[in-house]
């Protein structure tokens, strides 16, 4: 009997301890784990840091030149004799430039403070967007010509003027960044293309065509991140901070559509813009609200 009971005991303690191995096994896996993730973590911040110093620099490069450009240009300007009106215009031209290309970063700067703090607000209205996108054209037409880029606007939707409800400041926002990508990085003597229209389900759909460089399958991996570039030279001939996929994704998520990518290296690139119609009656809102957008004005 006491025998019987000693290996019962025996065999009890000896299943006891192998559960507590395989408990201390486990817990030692969990920690491997946990300390594999929290490396992983420490690189990511690593890198986080160091893209937000690289970032700072390149806005910084981004803001204060044009700044100096334009000072030192109407300088020049107030300078010029009275007849030499060519120069003139010609200086105008160049602050104009700068001027807008400023405007354009601080509305991707402002977005992204606003994406930060949660602080998304929807401003719903008729939009025209026949009117939004023929106006972000021509806001567009001095860098479409200096790249001798040919501009095509296709309507596809048989409803004109194509009239949809939805925040057209961000879509406004959203299709600039995409339109001042798609010509930077577009190659001379090419084309640059906005379609749009419905599509079956009666959402919006509106893809900026370029053909440029094209962005490569592991690029294409990163291109929504904060403060990535995929030409990361703060002197890059492309301008840019970094901010604007990253926006547009945001916005994107926020008007609860998608953002498509297709894009082939020396071939070109199709960023496809699919947003559902708001059904927040536009009465809901201020009757600034409710006029009908046109897209925006340019600032001169």
């Amino acid at each position: 009997m006491e025998n019987q009971t000693s290996n019962i005991s025996d065999d009890v303690l000896l299943t006891e301890l192998s559960r507590r191995i395989e408990r201390y096994k486990n817990a030692v896996d969990n920690l491997n784990s946990m300390n594999k993730q929290l490396l992983e973590l420490n690189q990511k911040l690593a890198e986080s840091e160091a893209m937000k110093s690289h970032f700072i620099s390149n806005i910084t490069n981004e803001i204060i030149n044009p700044f100096a450009s334009i000072l030192g240009l109407s300088k020049n300007i107030t300078e010029c004799p009275d007849n030499d009106v060519e120069r003139m215009k010609r200086m105008a031209a160049m602050i104009n430039r700068e001027a807008f290309n400023l405007d354009f970063q601080f509305k991707n700067i402002f977005a992204a403070a606003e994406i930060e703090a949660g602080a998304i607000q929807p401003i719903v209205s008729v939009v025209n967007i026949d009117e939004l996108i023929s106006s972000l054209m021509d806001q567009y037409t001095r860098e479409i010509e200096r790249k001798r880029l040919r501009r095509v606007i296709t309507n596809l939707d048989s409803q004109k003027p194509l009239l949809f409800r939805t925040d057209g400041d961000k879509l406004t926002i959203v299709l600039s960044n995409l339109l001042c990508n798609a010509i930077n990085f577009n190659r001379p003597d090419r084309k640059v293309e906005i379609q749009y229209g419905r599509n079956e389900a009666g959402e919006l759909v509106v893809k900026v065509i370029d053909e440029g460089l094209g962005i490569s399958m592991e690029n294409q991996k990163i291109i929504y991140d904060r403060f990535r570039r995929l030409d990361n030279g703060i002197n890059s001939i492309n301008r840019g901070h970094g901010l604007g996929l990253s926006i547009n994704k945001a916005y994107i998520d926020f008007l609860e559509g998608r953002l498509e990518l297709e894009s082939k290296e020396n071939e070109g690139t199709t960023f496809t813009v699919t947003i559902p119609e708001s059904q927040v009656e536009s009465n809901d809102y201020s009757d600034e609200a409710n006029e009908v957008f046109f897209g925006g004005e340019e600032i001169f």
